[in-house]
């Protein structure tokens, strides 16, 4: 899909400099522009591909002056980053979503499954789970006994929810997340050994949180683990036993 130059300062609100006409549909990075792409200026260290870049539009903050001529169109907006991440949200939404519930998928009888799902091939869903509006479960997603999950949900594939764990609306989890395994909770007895402490709590994840590929949260000993509203994690993290991360 092609949006000219005009289109794209309208949305963002920006002024453009240059040719108002000139089409683009794709992104590039600056130092690898290409013609038909856009790209953008935020870090004053790349200043000097502005000069020689092929993309055919940039997006530079409104006090950007430049030293000498530029071959691209520029759309100067209050901040070229966050312009950026508001183009590249609207082409997201603007992708085809996956829909319907294949029929290699595993779902309880007693799971309530919301409006316009989409669950892929081996996907598994335990009794007792409910399932929010526009979620999309891919493939080889473990959904365990009387999880909750809410509205507009992506979980990737390979996701792993153990029983009782909660996750509002507008979660992501990425491909390997672990959600409810037990903390490691170990007491020492009178002969020397290690005995496992039952892990009976749970992992909550508030709405608007996106966790990383291959992390793990580990369930609370009582009570739950708790990821509040908005946090967002990297790959690769450990969240342990009833700990708390905040907004």
């Amino acid at each position: 899909m092609e949006f000219s130059a005009q289109q794209i300062a309208d949305f963002l609100k920006g002024e453009v400099v240059g040719d108002p006409t000139i089409k683009v549909s794709d992104f590039s990075k600056i130092e690898e522009g290409r013609a038909g792409t856009l790209t953008f200026l935020s870090n004053p260290k790349y200043t000097e591909y502005i000069y020689t870049t092929k993309a055919s539009v940039v997006l530079v903050n409104s006090d950007f002056v430049p030293e000498k001529e530029i071959g691209a169109t520029l759309i100067k907006v209050a901040n070229s980053y966050e312009a950026l991440a508001s183009l590249l949200s609207l082409v997201e939404s603007m992708k085809p979503k996956k829909q319907g519930v294949s029929s290699l998928a595993s779902i309880s009888e007693s799971a309530a499954i919301g409006e316009n799902a989409y669950i892929g091939p081996y996907a598994v869903i335990e009794s007792g789970a409910k399932i929010g509006k526009n979620v999309q479960i891919y493939p080889h997603v473990y959904i365990g006994e009387n999880v909750t999950i809410g509205d507009n949900v992506i979980l990737y594939p390979n996701v792993t929810i153990y029983h009782g764990c909660k996750i509002g609306d507008r979660c992501i989890l990425h491909a390997g997340c672990v959600l409810g395994s037990d903390g490691f909770g170990f007491a020492p007895s009178a002969d020397g050994h290690y005995d496992k402490i039952p892990q009976i709590g749970i992992v909550t994840i508030e709405s608007d949180v996106e966790i990383g590929a291959n992390t793990t949260v580990d369930r609370s000993t009582m009570g739950t683990t708790l990821i509040k509203r908005g946090a967002k994690l990297d790959n690769l993290i450990q969240i342990a036993h009833n700990v708390e991360v905040g907004e």
